[in-house]
């Protein structure tokens, strides 16, 4: 089910001004680095709402959102893993748990981080450029 965008202060009393925050800061960052579609969705029995960033079919990553939390999911196909590895000493801990802890399944490693401040953004930066280089200069 398509939505229409939903507004800021829905947002806001969902998960909290901050997060909110955070999250427009992240889709301000991929909209400078990536010319893709964005769409809001409902979010499944296990969230309100889904933000998606996708091209020609192909998912970058997804927002969820539900009471008090924020979820980015980026799923890691196969040469996407090994590229992982590759810059696993660069990333934080709390990045390389999550990744480490979550399920792969016959498409890829989904992997869904729990967006609670600032810190990661950068390494988010780092997962996007593994899943598609940027096509905006």
């Amino acid at each position: 089910m398509k939505m229409e965008n939903i507004q800021r202060e829905e947002l806001e009393r969902l998960v909290g001004i901050e997060k909110v925050n955070i999250f427009y800061d992240i889709v301000d960052t991929i909209t400078l680095l990536y010319d893709m579609e964005q769409t809001w969705n409902n979010g499944g029995k296990n969230w309100t709402y889904e933000y998606k960033f996708r091209k020609s079919g192909k998912t970058l990553c997804a927002f969820y959102f539900k009471k008090s939390t924020l979820g980015l999911m980026i799923i890691f196909g196969k040469d996407e893993r090994a590229k992982f590895e590759k810059i696993r000493n660069e990333l934080l801990p709390v990045v390389i748990d999550t990744y480490d802890n979550a399920q792969t399944f016959y498409d890829g490693k989904w992997v869904m981080f729990n967006i609670t401040d600032y810190l990661l953004i950068d390494d988010i930066k780092k997962l996007l450029f593994i899943k598609r280089k940027p096509n905006r200069k």
